[in-house]
């Protein structure tokens, strides 16, 4: 087998990459923004606000993939 062949295997992997670096970007922004708007309301509702994307985050954590790929 020739050395200069595209594996397609490695196609596969770099878009499965692809897809999960914008996801991990998408997700990344959503935290940003949500972390903005905590940072925009009054002191006396922000421990509310984290304590509610706290949640959010631990949910998103606890529904992921599990045990080593």
């Amino acid at each position: 087998m020739s050395m200069d062949a595209a594996d397609p295997a490695d196609g596969a992997a770099r878009s499965a990459d692809t897809s999960t670096e914008a996801i991990a970007e998408q997700w990344r922004d959503d935290l940003v923004s949500a972390l903005d708007v905590v940072e925009d309301q009054p002191l006396s509702e922000r421990a509310a606000s984290y304590a509610a994307l706290h949640d959010e985050l631990a949910r998103r954590l606890d529904s992921g993939p599990t045990g080593a790929a």
